[in-house]
Formats: C-alpha cells, sequence, structure tokens
C-alpha cells in the first residue's frame, strides 16, 4: 500500500505540476469572495450560574457560541450551522444540544436512560427563551407561534440516526394562528400534518406507509396528482386521520403541549444514537459506542408557502466530473423531505436562475463564501422563504474518482490548497475509480 501511496503522489504531483509562485499571497483563493475574517465564538451567557456544566451552544443574529472546529462536540450539522452564522450568513436562529449531553443522558454504554442530565431541562428553557426573544414569538403562543424542526447531527454520518422532525409547536390552536398571521391557512395546515406525520414516525415508531396511504387516498378520491393540489379543507381532514392514527398506535393523544412535544423529539434524537442500525453501524465500521448524536433546535422557515419559495439541495460543484458548475435539485413550494421523497420532479438547480434570479444571485454569493471558508466543495441545503434564502446546512461533499481529482488539481491551481493537501484529498478509491 506504501508502494501505491507513493505512485499516487507521483501521479499528483506530475498532474498538478502548474506554474504558480511559492509566496504565501497566492494562498488567499483570488478567485472566490473573500472574507472579514474566521468567526470566533462569542459567549452569550444564557447558561444558568448554577449549572454544572454547559450543555448548549447558541447560533443567532451572526453570533455564534462556536466553529466548525467543534464537531466533535456539536456534531457536523450543529457545527457548520454555528459557522455559518458567525460568518454572517443566512442562517435561521437556533441552538445545539451538545453531545455531551447526549453521552450524559446514558448511565453506561448498554443504552440504559436516565432523564435530563442535571441541569439540561434548565438550559434548554433558558436557550429556548432567548430564542423566542430574538425571533419576537413564543413557543406555543395561539396567535404567532414560535415553530422550531428538531434536526440530528453526529460527528459521523451514521445510518438509523433519527430524521429531522419539522414544525414543532404546532397544536389544534395555534394551526388556527400561524394559518392568520401567515396570511395562508393552507401553509398552515399542510405544516400541521407534517408534524403530526413525522413525529409518529420518528418518535413514536408508526410506519410511514400508514400516514402516506391517507394522503394517496385523499388525493385518488378527489382525482389529484399532487400533494400540491390538495386543498385546506383536505389538509384539516387529512389532520384528523393523522390524529386518529397516532391514537390507535400509541394509545395517546397526538400531545398538543409544545413543551411535551420538544422533549420528546429531543429525547428521541438521544435514543436513535443506540438503535439497533445505528449500533450495527458503529460494531462493523469500529467507531466508538461514545459517538453519539447532537440535536439542533432550529427557527422553522417555509418553503411550502406558494410561488416564490421552495427547498433545494446544491453542490458548490459536479461532484460527478468536478466542473465548477452548482450542481443539485430545487422543488417550488416545498420543504425540504419532499426533495428526497419524490412527490413531484424537481428542476435543476441552474433553473433556479430563470425561476428567482435574485435568490440564485444570493446563492451564488453563499457558495462563494462557503468555498472560500472551508476550502473545499460543500454539499449544502437550503429554503428559501417568499424570496429570502436560508441555508440549513453545508458539509465537504462527496465525489467521484475523476472529479476528486479535477478539485483537487483546480484547488491548487487557485492557490487555495497545496499540492501535499491535494494529494491527501486524492483516495485510494478514487484513483481505482478512474482506472
Amino acid at each position: 500500500m506504501n508502494g501505491f501511496k507513493q505512485s499516487l503522489s507521483v501521479f499528483l504531483v506530475l498532474a498538478l505540476s502548474v506554474p504558480f509562485p511559492v509566496s504565501s499571497s497566492f494562498k488567499t483563493a483570488q478567485f472566490l469572495a473573500p472574507i472579514t475574517s474566521t468567526p470566533s465564538p462569542v459567549v452569550l451567557n444564557l447558561t444558568p450560574e448554577n449549572s454544572s456544566k454547559k450543555y448548549i451552544y447558541a447560533f443567532w443574529q451572526g453570533r455564534a457560541e462556536a466553529t466548525k472546529a467543534q464537531k466533535e462536540l456539536l456534531g457536523g450539522k450543529g457545527a457548520n450551522l454555528a459557522h455559518m452564522s458567525g460568518l454572517g450568513l443566512p442562517v435561521p436562529p437556533g441552538f445545539t444540544i451538545s453531545t455531551e449531553a447526549a453521552i450524559d443522558y446514558f448511565k453506561d454504554e448498554s443504552g440504559e436512560k436516565n432523564n435530563y442530565p442535571k441541569g439540561l431541562e434548565a438550559e434548554i428553557n433558558a436557550y429556548l427563551n432567548g430564542l423566542e426573544s430574538v425571533r419576537g414569538k413564543k413557543l406555543g403562543d395561539s396567535n404567532d407561534p414560535l415553530l422550531v424542526a428538531v434536526r440530528s447531527g453526529a460527528s459521523i454520518s451514521m445510518p438509523g440516526m433519527m430524521d429531522t422532525i419539522l414544525n414543532v409547536g404546532l397544536n389544534d390552536q395555534s394551526v388556527i394562528g400561524f394559518g392568520k398571521k401567515i396570511n395562508n391557512d393552507r401553509t398552515a395546515w399542510d405544516s400541521y400534518r407534517r408534524l403530526i406525520q413525522m413525529f409518529g414516525k420518528t418518535v413514536f415508531g408508526i410506519s410511514g406507509e400508514k400516514f402516506e396511504h391517507v394522503i394517496a387516498k385523499k388525493k385518488a378520491e378527489q382525482s389529484l396528482e399532487f400533494d400540491t393540489d390538495l386543498t385546506v379543507e383536505h389538509w384539516k381532514h387529512i389532520v384528523g386521520q393523522f390524529k386518529a392514527i397516532v391514537l390507535k398506535e400509541t394509545k395517546r393523544e397526538f400531545p398538543q403541549d409544545p413543551k411535551e412535544q420538544l422533549e420528546l423529539a429531543i429525547k428521541a434524537v438521544f435514543d436513535s444514537a443506540f438503535s439497533e442500525t445505528a449500533i450495527s453501524y458503529r460494531k462493523e465500521e469500529g467507531i466508538p459506542d461514545n459517538v453519539v448524536s447532537a440535536v439542533n433546535i432550529v427557527s422553522m422557515v417555509f418553503g411550502n408557502t406558494g410561488e416564490g419559495s421552495g427547498t433545494g439541495v446544491m453542490f458548490t460543484r459536479d461532484p460527478n466530473t468536478g466542473e465548477k458548475v452548482p450542481f443539485g435539485d430545487y422543488l417550488e413550494n416545498a420543504q425540504g423531505e419532499d426533495v428526497v421523497a419524490g412527490i413531484r420532479a424537481t428542476v435543476k438547480i441552474g433553473e433556479l436562475a430563470k425561476i428567482m434570479p435574485h435568490a440564485w444571485d444570493e446563492l451564488m454569493r453563499i457558495i462563494k463564501i462557503l468555498e472560500t471558508e472551508y476550502k473545499e466543495m460543500q454539499d449544502t441545503e437550503f429554503t428559501i422563504e417568499n424570496g429570502t434564502v436560508y441555508m440549513l446546512q453545508t458539509r465537504s461533499g462527496k465525489r467521484a474518482g475523476l472529479s476528486a481529482f479535477k478539485i483537487a488539481s483546480d484547488l491548487v491551481e487557485a492557490g487555495v490548497i497545496d499540492k501535499e493537501e491535494a494529494v491527501m484529498r486524492v483516495s485510494d478509491r478514487h484513483v481505482q475509480q478512474m482506472l
């Protein structure tokens, strides 16, 4: 293997032999929009004074208590959300409950659970109050409720971790006020059914097919093709059926207390680290059992409010060829899971330049900043709410062999990385794919 690596190094050095000065000034990535400086964490002092340990880190209003360097503590998603917020990029405000909290949630490696570790509940309430202050909304308010997404995020991507739950905070009362506030009852009831559907599947373990069957049946009854064709009255009826499914399957009503929803969702993220799938994957890959998931509590933004809204996934470069053009998919009038669920055909990400030129220009500005800061191709997720872009995730993008070589070569030529770093970024697997 050493001989193979040596051959690989020679191969790359020869291929990457482009004339460039050795001076450090070359390594400023002039082909990308520069940023002023790498962000430094700020202290918001929201952790209660009597807490023995800090478990939570906030990101909002262009400030963050952490950076991308704290991936082990906050998971990849949480660390990158904080870093993007610190860069001043448009990230919905929120906070991350650290992996230390997840570890302390369990007594031992067997997965026997405690309740929240000491001090965590008070800290959650303190940060939730801070988030409510930033947003000017209250969780559970019947007129203008704060709604949040609960997302898992380990430092290492693992199958079996909990899926995202959107719209936590909606109930039978707040859905009415939310619809009036946004002047869109259909979006409100669509959002409520998504909460019950996701919550039922991920927290209560109800088969997702039971919920999908209800939607498919309603569309068939009304001779409709897409979910977006369903009216507010259709969604109201579906919400009632979803709640009946929860009651039948769990012998309990769907929780109406938003704080209970939040607590159950947080604990479901913690528990998902010890699902059979996650345990088996760690064992097969030699990953320690203490690699658990952080919990990201992020203010909701809505891509399902009609024209001028949508959601998408985008690589900053083509992961198949390495070409420096954005690559991905966009779906108008949709929320994040709709892109991968295949409920409607997506369009290529480049079409967004025609659909919403101003949003496209903003995304191009953002990905330039991300490539400058991360010095790597990024895989991003975003939502557009009434024309405003919000970044939901960024991470290093996976790529094919030829693409890995071209991206490394281009970044060397642009002065973003040196040749030694380029060699490290092209793995044995990439070379084997090229051969």
